[in-house]
């Protein structure tokens, strides 16, 4: 049966919020602005409100150091809104495996006292969805003591686990604001064209993918043009997918689970996209506990997963997060996708990036800056790929991976590799 939708304003829901409480703010294209600028207004009630996110987007004011004393940031990954806020010390980052961040709230590590989301308008039977972003919304909905949600007619009704009944939720406002949009198209370059068709040289027809949002994950995309009966299970998505199911490369017949779906937690791109997947049975947005749990992830053969990084030392150890001490991104779920793919019949784990970075600094070095951390280590270090070929370095002891690395980077950087690697190896 349907239940009429009561609304309130955003001040009469935001005012359940209490100082001291720990507060979920859906994340990605599904922030929803709107309670954020209410939380902002009632900021001078409110003393130590935990908010707990892996990515905010849009015009987040609650973020500025002038509110630290209303509101702190407790972040599960850090997107550029808050890259800032965490380098000074006024908002905090904790390292965790995408796949695990559902764990944090089902056993009450990180319990939550409201979870605040961004949902579509009911249907007939008065379900919303959640959206283009499930990932670890479903998990915070379903623990949460109390539940605001918007209700926006821009918001794509998504396949999968995002469905929620409007009377679960405690509190309902209206929106009408646009998602936020990403389009990497302009930004693809020569370098990442490159590295595009090196990766689309190791994925083979039938092949189920895991790829992401950038200029590399876009540049593989386009490369991907003669492939054929290609699958989709990913932690995210992004416009580049649409071309390649519309010319039917990507249609997941010969996916060993969920046949004939693609499989996400969320997606990020332009209104295009949002479009795309509104209402679209081809696409299955999960539970992140789900879409990123490794030994769910083998379970398809030829399994590739492309991920990027910041820098790569001689010995395969890939630092993806952050740049020396300064925390640029999170663990993610770059780890949840290797370990995937390296134990899949077939499967290739790979990472890729540029060989020198916009300013010119050496991508592949011969140790990893003073703090960095190692996201994923060189014992699952299968393939790096940068616009100068592929490393191998599966199998391959230290001074076997020093050589191969060392034939990847930039021409002007391997006379000071190859000195690196005799002193480290006494070889070359």
């Amino acid at each position: 049966m349907k239940i009429p939708v009561i609304y309130k304003t955003a001040e009469e829901a935001i005012s359940i919020i209490q100082s001291g409480n720990r507060v979920y703010v859906h994340g990605s294209a599904q922030t929803p602005v709107c309670l954020l600028k209410e939380l902002v207004k009632q900021s001078h009630r409110l003393k130590y409100v935990e908010l707990v996110f892996i990515s905010v987007y849009g015009d987040i004011e609650v973020i500025k150091p002038e509110y630290a004393d209303s509101f702190h940031v407790n972040s599960l990954f850090v997107s550029a809104g808050i890259r800032r806020a965490v380098s000074e010390g006024y908002a905090d980052y904790i390292p965790v495996f995408l796949s695990e961040i559902p764990e944090l709230f089902k056993r009450k590590v990180l319990p939550i006292d409201v979870a605040m989301v961004q949902v579509s308008t009911p249907d007939k039977h008065g379900y919303c969805s959640l959206g283009v972003s499930v990932d670890i919304a479903r998990s915070a909905v379903n623990t949460a003591k109390h539940v605001i949600a918007v209700i926006n007619p821009n918001v794509p009704r998504t396949h999968g686990d995002g469905l929620i009944h409007s009377s679960r939720f405690h509190s309902i406002v209206q929106s009408n604001d646009p998602l936020y949009e990403v389009n990497y198209e302009d930004k693809v370059g020569t370098v990442e064209m490159k590295i595009g068709e090196h990766i689309a040289m190791l994925i083979e027809d039938r092949s189920c993918l895991q790829i992401g949002i950038g200029t590399i994950p876009d540049a593989v995309l386009r490369s991907l043009t003669h492939h054929k009966d290609l699958g989709l299970h990913t932690e995210m998505c992004s416009d580049g997918i649409i071309d390649l199911f519309e010319k039917d490369i990507i249609n997941n017949k010969y996916k060993q689970i969920h046949p004939n779906k693609a499989v996400t937690a969320f997606a990020l791109g332009t209104k295009k996209l949002y479009r795309y997947v509104d209402d679209n049975p081809a696409f299955q947005f999960l539970d992140i506990d789900y879409v990123n749990e490794p030994h769910v992830i083998r379970r398809n053969n030829k399994m590739v997963a492309i991920n990027s990084a910041i820098e790569v030392d001689l010995t395969g150890q890939i630092c993806a997060d952050s740049i020396g001490t300064y925390q640029y991104s999170g663990v993610g779920g770059q780890m949840d996708f290797i370990r995937g793919a390296s134990l899949s019949e077939g499967g290739k784990p790979i990472i890729a990036l540029p060989s020198r970075t916009s300013k010119g600094i050496p991508r592949i070095v011969p140790f990893l800056k003073t703090g960095a951390g190692v996201t994923t280590t060189r014992a699952h270090a299968h393939y790096i790929v940068t616009e100068y070929g592929i490393a191998y370095l599966f199998g391959k002891n230290l001074r076997q991976r020093a050589r191969t690395l060392i034939n990847i980077a930039h021409p002007d950087d391997r006379e000071a590799l190859e000195k690196a690697c005799y002193e480290r190896f006494r070889i070359f």
